[in-house]
C-alpha cells in the first residue's frame, strides 16, 4: 500500500517553498510590462472572439500574466499571508479593471459588433466551468511548486479561460447588454475563486509554513468564509446546467417532432429557428411545400406528443422576409465554407511543394540508370519547428541491387541539380 502511495506523493520533485513562495511574492504585482502585456493580450482575444477565431483566443490565453495574482490570493490564504492575500486581491481588481476598459474600448470602436458564438459560449457558465477551474487550477498550482515546471502551464492557461470571459463582459458593456456582462463575469468570478481554492488545498496538503500562527477561531473563520463563498457560486452554476440540459432536451424533441411530422411524410423543411427565450417556446418553419392554416393547427395539436407542448409553432409563409432570412443565413453559412475551402487549398498547395512528378523522374533515370525500374520522390521536414528545420529530398528506388557508390553520387548530384535540393537520402527497396 505504502508503494502504492508513493506514486502519488507530491512531495517527490517539489521545490524549495521559500523559494517558490518568493517567486510568487514577487510575481504579484501588476505594473509596467505585465500590465502592458496584458493590455495587448486583452487586445488579441477581443480580436480572437470579434472574428470568431478560437487559435487567436488561445494565443491570448497563452500570453496572459491573469493568472499570477489569484495564485498569490491561494498561497496567501493557505499561509495566512494576509498582506499577501490584500496585495493579491489589489493587484488582481487592477487587473480586471484595465482588462475590462481596454475590451470595452475596442468594442466600442469595431465596426464589426455582431454576436459570435465564440463570445454566447461565455455568457452562460454552469457547474462543468467550475470544475475545470478547479481542476485547472490544481494542475497549475502542481506544476508552480515543481523543481522541474514542465508543460502543463500553458495549457492550465488554456482549459481556465481568464481572458475571454473578461473581454466578453468588455463585450457587454460596449453594446450595453447586461446579460453578457453579468454571465461572462459570473464566469471569471468562478474560475478566479476556483483556482484560489485549488490553490489553497494545495499549499495546506504540502504544508506550506504560516506567515502568522492564528488561533483555532480564526481559522474557522477563514475556513468558514470560503466554504460559504463556495456555496454561493456553485449554486447559480448548477441552475445553468440544468438550464442546458433543457435546452439539449429541448432541441432534441424538436428535431424528433420536424423528422416524424414532415421530413417522413414526405415536407422538405427549408428554414428552421427556434426562440428558447419566450414563454410559449417559438418554432419558425417553412417548407416548400406549401401548407395551410389547418396544417398549422394539426401540427401545434401535436406537439405534446413530443413533450414540447409549451411551444408555439409558426409555418412562415411572407416570402419577402423568409428568402432574406434563408438567405442571410446562406450568407454565414458561406463563409464557413469559404474558410474551409481556403484552408483545403492551403494545405494542397503545401502537399504538392512536396510532391514530385515521379513518373516523368523515372522515365529519365531509367536513361541514366538502367538498373533503376521503379522510384517514389519526396520532401521531408527535419526538426520541425525549431530554428535547425530542414527540408531534404528523399528518393526510394527499386532495383535488383543497390546502387555502388560511384553511381550513388552521380544519381545524388544528377537529383541536387535537377530539383534545386539542398541534400538528398537514397534508399534502396
Amino acid at each position: 500500500m505504502n508503494n502504492l502511495l508513493n506514486y502519488f506523493d507530491l512531495h517527490r520533485g517539489e521545490e524549495n517553498k521559500k523559494e517558490v513562495l518568493s517567486d510568487v511574492v514577487a510575481n504579484v504585482s501588476f505594473r509596467g510590462a505585465n500590465l502592458w502585456i496584458l493590455a495587448c493580450a486583452i487586445v488579441i482575444a477581443s480580436i480572437g472572439l470579434n472574428v470568431n477565431s478560437t487559435a487567436v483566443i488561445i494565443g491570448a490565453m497563452l500570453i496572459s500574466p491573469l493568472m499570477v495574482p489569484i495564485v498569490g490570493a491561494g498561497f496567501a490564504l493557505g499561509t495566512y499571508n494576509f498582506p499577501l492575500l490584500k496585495k493579491s486581491l489589489k493587484n488582481l481588481f487592477i487587473a480586471t479593471s484595465v482588462s475590462l476598459a481596454v475590451a470595452s474600448l475596442y468594442f466600442l470602436i469595431t465596426p464589426f459588433k455582431e454576436t459570435q458564438s465564440e463570445l454566447i459560449a461565455r455568457t452562460s457558465p454552469n457547474i462543468y466551468d467550475v470544475l475545470i477551474a478547479f481542476f485547472g487550477g490544481l494542475v497549475g498550482v502542481i506544476a508552480i511548486t515543481r523543481v522541474e515546471k514542465g508543460n502543463p502551464i500553458p495549457g492550465v492557461a488554456i482549459a481556465t479561460a481568464l481572458m475571454p470571459p473578461l473581454c466578453t463582459a468588455g463585450y457587454g458593456i460596449a453594446i450595453w447588454k447586461m446579460s453578457y456582462f453579468f454571465g461572462a463575469i459570473y464566469l471569471y468570478t468562478i474560475n478566479c475563486f476556483f483556482i484560489c481554492i485549488a490553490t489553497f488545498f494545495i499549499v495546506k496538503y504540502l504544508k506550506y509554513p504560516l506567515a502568522k500562527n492564528i488561533d483555532e477561531s480564526q481559522e474557522k473563520k477563514v475556513k468558514f468564509g470560503i466554504s460559504t463563498l463556495i456555496f454561493l457560486l456553485i449554486i447559480p452554476s448548477f441552475y445553468f446546467a440544468y438550464k442546458l440540459y433543457n435546452e439539449k432536451k429541448f432541441s432534441q424533441h424538436v428535431t424528433e417532432y420536424i423528422d416524424n411530422e414532415l421530413t417522413q411524410k414526405g415536407y422538405t423543411v427549408i428554414y428552421k429557428k427556434t426562440d428558447l427565450s419566450t414563454n410559449p417556446k417559438k418554432i419558425e418553419l417553412a417548407c416548400l411545400e406549401k401548407l395551410n392554416d389547418n396544417d398549422e393547427k394539426v401540427l401545434n395539436d401535436k406537439m405534446k406528443y413530443y413533450q414540447i407542448e409549451n411551444s408555439k409553432l409558426k409555418i412562415r409563409r411572407d416570402t419577402v422576409d423568409l428568402k432574406n432570412d434563408i438567405l442571410n443565413e446562406l450568407g454565414r453559412k458561406q463563409i464557413a465554407d469559404n474558410e474551409t475551402e481556403t484552408l483545403a487549398k492551403k494545405l494542397q498547395n503545401e502537399l504538392l511543394n512536396y510532391k514530385f512528378d515521379n513518373a516523368h523522374l523515372l522515365a529519365e533515370s531509367k536513361v541514366l540508370f538502367p538498373s533503376i525500374h521503379n522510384l517514389s520522390m519526396a520532401k521531408h521536414s527535419f526538426n520541425e519547428g525549431t530554428d535547425s528545420m530542414q527540408i531534404v529530398g528523399v528518393m526510394l528506388y527499386q532495383s535488383p541491387s543497390e546502387l555502388d557508390s560511384m553511381d550513388a553520387t552521380k544519381l545524388k548530384q544528377w537529383l541536387l541539380t535537377k530539383l534545386e535540393l539542398k541534400d538528398i537520402v537514397l534508399v534502396h527497396q
